[in-house]
Formats: structure tokens, C-alpha cells, sequence
């Protein structure tokens, strides 16, 4: 008996010791992962604030195939949030606190760990934003382990910062391929036979060559538009590029970056900037709904549409693009709005 009681003294002072070891035992998460991204702060803001997008790079789905997520009506912004559920890892939800358009994100993550019980942790987004339109993004964790977690990490070979780092880098890796496919995505459409309204405009016009053309415009249009400004003339349409030459063969084109105004107006020499007119006509118009490096398909998609329909380009009526909307106006390349309008000579009766 004596031998009994000695030996459930021990396992006692064991089990005391133990829980005191476990007690004392540092139970702070602290995780905090970082990439830069190269796509614009707004994009990625606007993809991780919507909780319906997780599913496509969240890194535990690599983890478990038999994951049903649940949504409710708000899944974007504050009060947001989402749940799942899993025969293989723990169940739990996720709910946005608080989200700072373009800066940060805060959420409350809960999860339902089997002999564990509930846990909570904060977890937190910062969307820095750098030159080139690049974005630094930093997923975080931070909370505070109960005795039952301490004890649930102890049986494992790394602890709970030690298990999530790699996950929140894998899932920043997810989130760079996912945002880049977001980003090529377009489309193309031929609207056919149209009608353009013409109207006088303000132009700068340059020749380079083709491959220049994009750096060349991205100087011209501040120019027009500074004008503009600087005069508090009326802007009656979006901008526009006319392309009064374009040689494909040479790789030359001589092109006006031009935005459409009420009236006409004299301007001096000096000022760089001149005055026109576009008359209304008719054309054949392609909208591209995508980046700009989808553009020369598109122009190849209006001159089949010519060529099919028995209409002639008008050699007198330089062709030209309309920005309807740009990186100004969306920073997600996918939703530039391009129309492509080539004036013709006769159309279809």
C-alpha cells in the first residue's frame, strides 16, 4: 500500500509540475509574413476585403478537399464574414472588424479545435503601396494560447507561429498568382456599324515609333489636360489617341493624343497644345474590356469585321481609341474599357 500511495504521490507531483510547466509556458502567436506584389493596392485591398475570393488562394485549401463554406449576406467590408466546415481540420469563421480602404484590414479568426475547445486570434492585413505600381502585403496573426492550446502544441513537433508562417507564405504566393490571372483577363467585342459624334477637341500630336507610342502618350495626355485646366475649358468625352499614321511595316506612326471640348478654341503656338475637329461619321466599333497589351488583337478583330461585311476603312478619316475607362479611373487591368472606332468610305444597305 505504501508503495501505491508513494507512486500516486509522484504522478501527482508530475501532473502539479506539469500544468505549472504548461501555466508559465509563453503562449503569445505572433506571425507576420510579407511579399511584394506587383498590382495595384486597391486591387489587392479590394480582393482580400471580399471574403468570397479566399477560396480561390486561400493556402488551407491545398490542405483539405472536403472544406463547405458558408456566406452570409454581407461578405465584404465591415461586419463581413464567412465560415466553414471539415471533416479533416477544424471547423471556424472568420469575421472583418474593421477595413481601411487600400491600407489595412483587421479580422477576428475563431476556431473549433477538437479537445481544444474554442480559440480566437486577431488577424491583420497592411497594404503598402510602392513605385511601379507595386504592393508590399503583410498577413499577421497575433493572440494569446489557453492552457488547453499550450498543451494541444506541445504534442507537436513546432509551434502554433512555427505551423501557420509557412501556410500565410504559401497563401501570399496564392494570392500574387491569382491577382496576375485576374489581371489578364479581357474580352473583345466587335458592336459593328456605328455612328461617332465627332466635336472639336484639344490635341498634342508627336511621331515616334510604334513601340513608343504608350511612354510617348503617358506625356502627352498631362499636357492636354493641364491646358485645359489651366484655361477652365468645358471636357466634353474622355480621352482619346487619333492615329493620323501607322506603319507597321516601318514601325513609325504619327498619332494626336487628343480630349474632346465644347468649343473651338485659338491657342498659341507656344502653348503645345492646338485645337481640331472630328466630324461625325460613320464606323466600325470593337470595345476591349482588358489591359492594353490586348489591343492589337482587337484592331485586328474590327478590320476582319470590315473585311467580312463588304466595308471600306475611310483613308481620308484617321482610326482612333477612346478611353473610357483606364488606370485613373480602375486599378484592375481586366476592367479597362478601350473603344476602337475605324471611320469608313460606304456602308451596308
Amino acid at each position: 500500500m505504501k508503495i501505491i500511495k508513494y507512486l500516486f504521490f509522484i504522478l501527482l507531483i508530475v501532473i502539479i509540475g506539469g500544468a505549472v510547466f504548461i501555466a508559465t509556458k509563453d503562449g503569445e502567436i505572433r506571425v507576420e509574413e510579407s511579399k511584394v506584389i506587383e498590382a495595384p493596392d486597391e486591387l489587392l485591398f479590394k480582393i482580400v476585403n471580399e471574403f468570397k475570393t479566399w477560396e480561390k488562394w486561400g493556402p488551407w485549401m491545398d490542405e483539405s478537399e472536403d472544406m463547405i463554406m458558408k456566406y452570409p449576406s454581407n461578405t465584404s467590408g465591415d461586419g463581413a464574414s464567412y465560415s466553414w466546415t471539415s471533416e479533416t481540420q477544424p471547423d471556424g469563421s472568420m469575421k472583418t472588424i474593421q477595413s481601411i480602404p487600400f491600407a489595412s484590414i483587421n479580422q477576428k479568426l475563431t476556431m473549433l479545435i477538437p479537445v481544444v475547445g474554442e480559440t480566437n486570434s486577431d488577424v491583420f492585413w497592411k497594404f503598402e503601396k510602392l513605385e511601379g505600381k507595386k504592393t508590399k502585403v503583410t498577413w499577421g496573426m497575433k493572440g494569446e494560447q489557453g492552457f488547453m492550446e499550450k498543451m494541444f502544441w506541445m504534442t507537436k513537433d513546432s509551434t502554433a507561429s512555427e505551423s501557420i508562417a509557412p501556410m500565410y507564405q504559401r497563401g501570399l504566393e496564392k494570392l500574387d498568382l491569382f491577382v496576375q490571372e485576374k489581371m489578364k483577363e479581357y474580352t473583345i467585342h466587335v458592336d459593328g456599324l456605328t455612328e461617332h459624334g465627332g466635336g472639336f477637341y484639344m490635341y498634342n500630336a508627336t511621331a515616334s515609333s510604334i513601340a513608343a507610342i504608350p511612354e510617348k502618350m503617358s506625356q502627352m495626355l498631362p499636357i492636354v489636360n493641364a491646358y485645359i485646366k489651366q484655361n477652365n475649358l468645358p471636357q466634353t468625352g474622355m480621352p482619346f489617341t487619333l492615329f493620323n499614321e501607322f506603319n507597321e511595316e516601318l514601325g513609325t506612326a504619327i498619332y494626336s493624343v487628343g480630349v474632346p471640348v465644347r468649343e473651338r478654341v485659338i491657342t498659341p503656338v507656344e502653348s503645345g497644345v492646338l485645337c481640331d475637329f472630328l466630324p461625325r461619321q460613320k464606323a466600325v466599333k470593337t470595345t476591349l474590356k482588358g489591359e492594353y497589351s490586348n489591343l492589337k488583337e482587337a484592331w485586328m478583330a474590327g478590320y476582319e469585321y470590315l473585311a467580312k461585311n463588304g466595308l471600306e476603312a475611310d483613308p481620308a478619316s484617321p482610326p482612333f481609341e477612346v478611353y473610357k475607362s483606364g488606370p485613373d479611373l480602375q486599378p484592375n487591368p481586366a476592367e479597362w474599357i478601350t473603344e476602337i472606332y475605324i471611320p469608313v468610305l460606304k456602308t451596308v444597305e
